[in-house]
């Protein structure tokens, strides 16, 4: 954060100042929430958690170099500055609008139930064929994370791309009235955090709510192969624009195939068709570089750049590693029945001459009918060309029962543990087979990705 003083900060956060007056036009050098991130000058923000209070850190913090704190509570006569909030969690909110409405920079806002963070970060590199380019840092698309990555936006960024995370109802209108996006992409529509929103359609309005942050020029790139996203069109009332595999959307792909590891198709646009090397596996992958070109051509990329960029793209999600003469696709980071089948998919359309290995974990957060959903996925399974199945997680047992019965012939284990599921797999693994490694950020499996690689 640039060039913020103490006196406004206070009126962006509707916050009385407390304190010496002569450090009123002293600016903040970055804002943070976490007292181990204090530097010199930084504004800490006195969050108070379900287990830790940020306010019990506040005299910690201003002796290790902070200028000034946003706090809840009446400190008292203290020897430092502060600024007395309602919450501080609504004065970050605040505080980050107003930093975000400071900047005269175009600004990219993406939301949906799978395939963000990877369509985001695709985005931004496409971008980066022309644009000095600013993106959500790790996963902080929440409340407090979109927030606290807007400090890091400068006036020297062009571009910025965001993602917006939800799990409540008003929270995605929310974060479009913090980062005011120019442009908004929805990825899809699933079930992730059903269980808080009661249904899809819940869960679809809540994502279109994106319109909310929008300007009157701004337009919205929608999957135009999502159902939920066609059944719902009608609420949209901002201009938008389908990407996909169907007829009618404006940006399409045909003729998706795979070659050595990388994926090509064919990109049509009104009378523009060209040939697209994409450097991830996956159809699902396909849909993401759609929403990339989309973006890329609204602010105006050279098509060659544009090429280039997905030529050379290689994201942080389904890493594909090499080890030990077998194949290891790691994608532990989370898991819905949507990416479980994309991922399964790219397991199975693998080129090997070895197994083709599931090693799965429970998908959480899908509510009541969660057992039915792992149900789906091991229905889903027993059509590609998986050979074995090994699980761990209560829940992931649905997806050997149910695709056992569609295919006998797959081989299926389930573990107690993560340390016995690592035992089996570094015995069992041999050259040209190829595994992978997915289930909820909560079963950890990513312990067993780190011990193969290991």
């Amino acid at each position: 954060m640039k060039h913020m003083t103490l006196s406004e900060i206070a009126d962006a956060c509707c916050g009385i100042y407390c304190g010496d007056p002569a450090f009123l036009d002293c600016e903040v050098s970055s804002v943070a929430i976490d007292s181990r991130k204090v530097v010199k000058d930084t504004l800490f923000v006195a969050i108070k958690g379900a287990r830790v209070d940020g306010h019990s850190f506040i005299p910690q913090v201003m002796e290790a170099g902070a200028l000034c704190s946003l706090s809840e509570q009446d400190l008292g006569d203290v020897d430092y500055p502060y600024i007395r909030v309602s919450s501080c969690t609504e004065a970050l909110k605040d505080l980050a609008e107003h930093y975000r409405r400071s900047l005269d920079i175009k600004v990219v806002g993406i939301t949906g139930s799978v395939g963000k963070t990877t369509t985001r970060e695709m985005i931004a590199h496409v971008l980066k064929g022309k644009y000095k380019v600013f993106e959500t840092i790790g996963n902080q698309n929440s409340q407090v994370g979109v927030p606290l990555t807007l400090d890091h936006l400068t006036s020297e960024d062009e571009i910025g791309v965001l993602e917006m995370g939800m799990s409540e109802k008003g929270q995605i209108t929310t974060l479009g009235n913090i980062i005011h996006p120019n442009v908004g992409v929805v990825t899809n529509v699933g079930v992730s955090h059903i269980e808080m929103m009661g249904s899809r359609d819940n869960i679809c309005i809540e994502k279109l709510d994106i319109q909310n942050g929008l300007p009157e020029d701004g337009v919205l790139f929608l999957n135009g192969d999502n159902d939920m996203i066609r059944k719902h069109i009608d609420y949209v009332k901002k201009p938008y624009e389908f990407y996909g595999f169907a007829d009618d959307c404006t940006y399409r792909a045909e003729k998706i195939r795979e070659k050595n590891g990388q994926t090509l198709f064919e990109f049509h646009y009104g009378n523009m068709k060209e040939n697209i090397t994409l450097n991830v596996l996956g159809k699902h992958n396909v849909s993401n570089a759609l929403a990339a070109i989309a973006i890329g051509l609204r602010y105006d990329v050279p098509m060659d750049a544009i090429k280039t960029q997905l030529s050379t793209f290689s994201g942080q999600r389904q890493n594909i590693v090499h080890v030990n003469d077998y194949t290891l696709i790691d994608d532990a980071y989370n898991a819905s029945p949507d990416s479980m089948k994309a991922s399964l998919s790219i397991l199975s359309d693998f080129k090997t001459r070895g197994r083709k290995i599931a090693v799965l974990s429970d998908m959480l957060e899908l509510g009541p009918d969660s057992p039915e959903y792992h149900k789906e996925v091991g229905r889903f399974i027993a059509t590609t060309k998986v050979t074995d199945l090994f699980i761990t997680g209560e829940l992931s047992k649905n997806y050997i029962e149910e695709a056992w019965k569609e295919n006998p012939s797959l081989h299926t284990r389930a573990f107690s543990s993560n340390d016995e599921l690592i035992a089996f797999l570094e015995t069992y693994l041999k050259k040209n087979d190829v595994v992978l490694i997915k289930g909820s950020n909560g079963m950890n499996l990513k312990e067993v990705s780190k011990a193969l690689m290991a």
